[in-house]
């Protein structure tokens, strides 16, 4: 056991030496050792105190959870079958244990005995903070409850845990399964940059032509490009029926998940799940956040309707008057030549600019001259796979953090793009340790001896990322558990969303936006016509957003399983958000990974990208007030949104940063959509 690799918190992790077979060894063994810590914590004898309670509360299963953290990560990026089966046996004593530590009793009373010292109204700010949400917390997780009430809560974590474990690999392998293989005369319409990693895709399976999957880069170019309106219809409807086949079927988990959700709410004293999750949240209850998406659907509805008239005539511009209505499939495909022929913009022209290793160069260097930060790429550290790049950032000539990026779609990898955090460095003093993270996507790959060629949107998933990156790296906390993004999630989105506006700056795009193989800048035309295009289908997007947040809380405050079929629920939400009739089969919450492939993840929480997106529009309007590269007003974001991470509440930290609350109109504003 001495040679376990994941039996240590290392910050120079043994990626290459971790194997399936040390997996459940080395869980039970740290949660013996997390047993350990719990009754030491319990048997306390004499007074409550820091040193005896607040601090060893705070360090608690800390070694568990870095390893359970890293398995996590291999199993969704180098997945194997003998990973999986390890990562799954796993799952229900983690839970189990996690559980019993929210829910018990004695604990809480411990901590209560604590909040009653003198000691503990002496606290620093940080730890004040950390006293009062674990208060808060334990009363929410049910340590209040009677011991048959704490039983069954505990079995429906761990079932939630399996059944959305079991959902993100569905998803996972119903994608990685599905491939199309197209010859010459069916891919009219494709740009280059499609036709070749199609036809590199082909190639790394001995085939001929040209193979495509439903990861996004794949699935996105053909919605948008390819002439054909039947494969579009067939890859549209292979896509929005992912995990839905016999044996991987994910609309058998979803009525469980929900059922589940909606009696541990109820255990808790909650009406429905949405208010248990929003309680802690900015927006406080249910009611707040569907009021929210109810005002922004009004605010967008008139511009959403006129989008959709105009793309209508422009088809039959195009067809002829008696051009059938549009489906599901036409409108990407449509909506892109309405771009071009109202802007002249293609954005397959700003591909050759955003070369990934120029996009990070201009990256670093943006985030140096408005943060004062350094950030090195470092060789000879060991990773999960050779694709991997390791990055250290400095502030003031001091590392603060070190990351991976993992950029580009695996078929054992699964798709999206995330941040996450291995290791939470906490200050002490004046020095804050190092911390630890990574961040992944399913970018388009190189070709051949090509660099990979980014789209614009691939590029703002960066920056977005390194945004959450950002908030890690730059928290500055005293209390482990408050560290980085461990905020409310509807404030986590913030650090991310706010660094995609410098992707729209041609003072920062002059950076790295440059040709690959001239080195020249993006013509000021081709700029030109991409910023007229920016605000290009706003509406439609936004309405978009607002139907994935919209059945989300649906789903979690009105629908119970008695309500008959949740996919055709879903779909009756969704559809007046929607640009045209959805099909009879349409399951996308079969794959609606974000809602269902954790035991909470963005469950009744999905409306915080809007909610975010208003309060990062907003901030941002000070960049721009004061220059988007000036140091002061990058300072004053690190001072009071990214070194916090959950020590203040999140409002509070808004008005520090900009003087008031956030004001919605900035965000329609920005989309140009503000009568």
């Amino acid at each position: 056991m001495s040679e376990n690799p994941l039996l240590e918190v290392r910050y120079d992790i043994p990626f290459s030496q971790i194997r399936p077979e040390h997996i459940e060894p080395a869980i039970q063994t740290l949660l013996a050792q997390a047993e350990a810590e719990l009754e030491a914590i319990l048997r306390v004898e004499g007074p409550r105190t820091f040193e005896n309670t607040l601090l060893p509360l705070d360090r608690l299963g800390e070694g568990l959870g870095y390893a359970f953290a890293l398995v996590a990560h291999l199993e969704s990026v180098v997945s194997t079958p003998e990973l999986r089966a390890a990562y799954k046996a796993i799952i229900p004593p983690i839970t189990a244990f996690y559980t019993k530590l929210q829910i018990s009793a004695e604990l809480y009373q411990a901590l209560k005995d604590f909040a009653a010292t003198p000691e503990a109204s002496q606290l620093s700010p940080d730890w004040a903070r950390f006293l009062k949400l674990r208060l808060d917390e334990f009363r929410r997780q049910g340590a209040d409850l009677p011991p048959e009430k704490k039983a069954r809560l505990e079995a429906l974590n761990t079932r939630l845990s399996e059944i959305t474990t079991q959902f993100e690999q569905n998803l996972t392998d119903s994608t990685a399964d599905w491939e199309l293989y197209l010859d010459e005369s069916q891919v009219a319409g494709l740009p280059p940059s499609a036709l070749e990693a199609a036809r590199q895709s082909a190639r790394t399976k001995g085939r001929e032509g040209y193979r495509f999957t439903l990861q996004q880069p794949s699935y996105l170019a053909l919605q948008t490009y390819l002439d054909d309106a039947e494969i579009r219809k067939q890859v549209y409807l292979a896509y929005h029926n992912r995990a839905t086949e016999p044996g991987r079927d994910n609309r058998l988990l979803i009525d469980e998940i929900l059922a589940l959700r909606r009696e541990k709410a109820e255990l808790l004293g909650y009406v429905n799940f949405a208010d248990y999750v929003l309680e802690n949240r900015m927006a406080g209850k249910a009611e707040t956040a569907l009021r929210f998406e109810q005002d922004l659907k009004a605010a967008y509805e008139p511009h959403f309707k006129k989008e959709l008239a105009a793309l209508e005539a422009f088809r039959r511009e195009l067809e002829g008057p008696q051009a059938p209505p549009l489906e599901p499939w036409d409108i990407a495909y449509y909506a892109e030549k309405q771009r071009k022929a109202l802007y002249d913009f293609d954005e397959e022209e700003l591909r050759p600019y955003f070369a990934l290793p120029q996009v990070l160069e201009g990256l670093f260097e943006i985030v140096r001259r408005v943060f004062g930060l350094e950030v090195r790429e470092v060789t000879g550290v060991d990773t999960w796979h050779p694709e991997v790049k390791t990055y250290e950032i400095y502030r003031e000539g001091r590392r603060i953090c070190r990351f991976f990026t993992d950029w580009h779609p695996r078929e054992n990898k699964r798709g999206g793009a995330w941040m996450n955090t291995l290791i939470r460095g906490v200050r002490n003093g004046n020095t804050t340790e190092p911390h630890l993270g990574l961040m992944c996507g399913n970018l388009t790959p190189p070709v051949s001896d090509r660099p990979a060629l980014l789209t614009h949107r691939e590029v703002e998933t960066i920056f977005h990322e390194f945004g959450h990156l950002l908030h890690l790296a730059l928290s500055s906390v005293e209390v482990r558990s408050l560290v980085g993004t461990q905020v409310a999630r509807d404030f986590v989105e913030l650090p991310s969303q706010i660094m995609e506006n410098w992707c729209w700056e041609r003072e920062a795009l002059n950076l790295f936006a440059r040709h690959y193989q001239t080195g020249e800048p993006i013509p000021n035309e081709l700029f030109e016509k991409m910023l007229r295009a920016k605000n290009y289908w706003a509406a439609n997007l936004g309405m978009r957003q607002l139907a994935f947040g919209t059945v989300d809380l649906a789903l979690h405050v009105h629908y119970t399983p008695s309500d008959g079929d949740v996919v055709a629920y879903a779909r009756q939400v969704m559809q007046p958000f929607m640009p045209a009739p959805l099909p009879q089969d349409y399951a996308f919450v079969a794959g609606f990974a974000h809602l269902f492939g954790h035991p909470v993840g963005y469950a009744a929480g999905y409306y915080s990208y809007k909610w975010s997106e208003v309060l990062d529009a907003d901030a941002f309007s000070r960049f721009k007030a004061e220059g988007i590269f000036n140091r002061q007003t990058g300072e004053d974001f690190i001072t009071h949104i990214l070194s916090k991470g959950n020590s203040v509440d999140p409002a509070e930290l808004f008005r520090r940063f900009l003087g008031r609350d956030p004001d919605p109109r900035a965000l329609l504003a920005r989309s140009g959509l503000l009568d």
